[in-house]
């Protein structure tokens, strides 16, 4: 049934139509009036390529804050959980957003955007823990310029299922299990087509527990991430920690929790099957295209960037929101 298995670092390997795969799990200190760590925890850090942990963290491209300050995608989707924490995202269309503690964006990028995520550290009483999940979702070649597009699943309406008299919690980011469908994913992505069959759950399951993931028609990719918990059995095969596995979706997977708690990523789809030239933060189908996106950018910087800073951030009340480029404002609703 395991068709590869591999141990879970920084990135995650990923199966076509996924492209890219990251865990972030930060464990930052009280923040300053910055909404960064204090300047004592920035030296010696190679500020704006930090990406070696040191104290429990890292700074990734933020100089101040923590994050990820402006930058351009095209031709893919990034479909970002988080988990505990906050990010703060602001665009090229003018569109921005405090979102966390479980709530998820699902941006296409389409023909070209720039936005940044940086992650706010807003308790200045308290240690700021941050951990998402960023998944990066390749676009067939009809919709790779498809105009830019975001939505917000606010923690409080993403369907939660739980099975085994509680014991097993199911998360729908995307898909559908036992007739429940998740919330609906963007126009153009590629999850917005059910044949497609993208499912991206994320399971938690108690010591003894056991749920059984239906089987697929064929040629369906699916990964699991054993990312949380001491031990795993896939169809009575004891699996290490820490370590993701590719698995045959055509038969069903029955997965129990052998001596405690663990959480896993399932990443499921029907592979799109078209050639992938992938430079950066661009991905589309041959290098002429790619050659175009580097002209395009330079031209019109995907839109520019209306804001005050590269790393922009919301201030210090940590409520959620989003503002779309139309000016709607949109916050969870409880």
């Amino acid at each position: 049934m395991i068709k590869r298995q591999f141990p879970l670092e920084f990135q995650w390997p990923t199966q076509e139509p996924f492209l890219f795969c990251v865990h972030h799990n930060d464990y930052y200190p009280k923040g300053n009036e910055q909404l960064g760590p204090d300047t004592k925890y920035l030296r010696g850090r190679n500020l704006g390529q930090d990406f070696q942990e040191k104290d429990g963290f890292r700074m990734y491209h933020g100089k101040v804050v923590p994050g990820f300050p402006v930058h351009p995608h095209r031709g893919f989707e990034t479909v970002t959980i988080v988990r505990k924490g906050f990010i703060d995202h602001a665009d090229s269309m003018g569109a921005a957003g405090r979102y966390g503690e479980g709530d998820t964006q699902w941006m296409t990028a389409g023909r070209g955007v720039q936005h940044s995520e940086m992650f706010p550290l807003i308790r200045q009483d308290a240690e700021n823990t941050v951990e998402l999940l960023q998944i990066w979702l390749n676009l067939p070649k009809v919709n790779k310029m498809a105009n830019p597009h975001f939505t917000m699943f606010w923690n409080e309406h993403i369907p939660q299922i739980s099975i085994d008299e509680g014991r097993v919690q199911i998360t729908l980011i995307a898909g559908e299990f036992n007739g429940i469908k998740s919330n609906t994913p963007p126009p153009e992505s590629w999850a917005s087509q059910a044949e497609n069959e993208v499912a991206i759950w994320l399971l938690k399951i108690k010591k003894g527990a056991t749920i059984e993931l239906p089987a697929t028609k064929k040629n369906i990719s699916r990964s699991l991430y054993f990312f949380s918990g001491k031990s795993l059995n896939l169809n009575d095969q004891q699996l290490p920690a820490k370590t993701g596995f590719d698995i045959d979706s055509t038969k069903v997977a029955r997965l129990e929790a052998t001596h405690a708690e663990v959480e896993i990523l399932v990443l499921q789809a029907m592979p799109i099957d078209e050639p992938i030239v992938q430079h950066g933060p661009f991905v589309m189908n041959t290098r002429e295209e790619i050659i175009q996106t580097f002209r395009d950018y330079e031209q019109t910087q995907f839109g520019g960037w209306p804001w005050p800073r590269q790393d922009m951030v919301h201030g210090k009340k940590p409520e959620r929101f989003a503002k779309y480029p139309d000016g709607r404002l949109e916050k969870p609703e409880i």
